[in-house]
């Protein structure tokens, strides 16, 4: 099984980059394939509307984009996190979520059925209006969100500091919610299986037999 983290945050080192890589650890102690991926030494454009994805069947654009997208089809759990700039996740994190789900339905290449949830952190206050942002963008490509003990938003970063080690309800959180994660996407693993190995069955029994 692959997770990764996508990390809208133009820090290095940050707030989100710790809660995202406390979520990938828990993760990876359960023996699932981690990966962190940090957007701020990426260049993803802005969606042009272009509907080149149409006939290529990817987006024409030339930047980093198609090699996050691979990595998000690879994957059975994304999990997307940004600290709140303006209310929102940020810019960066946002020009590829808009690709992403605009060339993910016009080429096909759906992540229907994939498992993952968001994070964002502020300072403050406006967690909550970038996390139910993020959650749009995981039901209108059919994903799977577990629940949690709490929404996955942290508060960390006051001034610019550093400090997301002293949320401590935080950090719990991101270990309830990788518990959950991990669970949901075994048991769509088992199920999957399972329907596989009942299609098999039935094909191998009504094989008409050889006379």
């Amino acid at each position: 099984m692959k997770a990764i983290a996508i990390c809208g945050s133009p820090r290095e080192g940050g707030n989100t980059e710790y809660y995202l890589k406390t979520v990938l650890g828990e993760l990876a102690q359960k023996g699932v394939e981690t990966e962190y991926i940090p957007m701020l030494d990426k260049t993803v454009k802005p969606c042009r509307g272009c509907y080149g994805c149409l006939q290529a069947k990817k987006c024409v654009q030339d930047d980093d984009f198609e090699a996050i997208f691979q990595k998000m089809e690879q994957a059975d759990i994304i999990i997307l996190g940004s600290p709140v700039y303006v209310g929102k996740p940020t810019s960066l994190l946002q020009a590829l979520l808009e690709r992403v789900t605009f060339s993910a339905r016009a080429s096909g290449r759906m992540l229907s059925g994939k498992v993952g949830a968001p994070v964002t952190v502020a300072r403050r206050a406006g967690q909550v209006y970038a996390f139910g942002e993020l959650l749009l963008w995981y039901f209108i490509n059919d994903m799977v969100i577990p629940g949690s003990m709490y929404w996955n938003v942290a508060v960390a970063g006051a001034k610019g500091a550093k400090d997301a080690d002293k949320d401590l309800e935080g950090i719990e959180i991101m270990k309830y919610t990788a518990a959950n994660l991990l669970k949901v996407a075994t048991a769509l693993q088992n199920s999957k299986a399972e329907g596989a190995a009942v299609a098999r069955d039935k094909l191998f029994f009504t094989q008409p037999a050889e006379k």
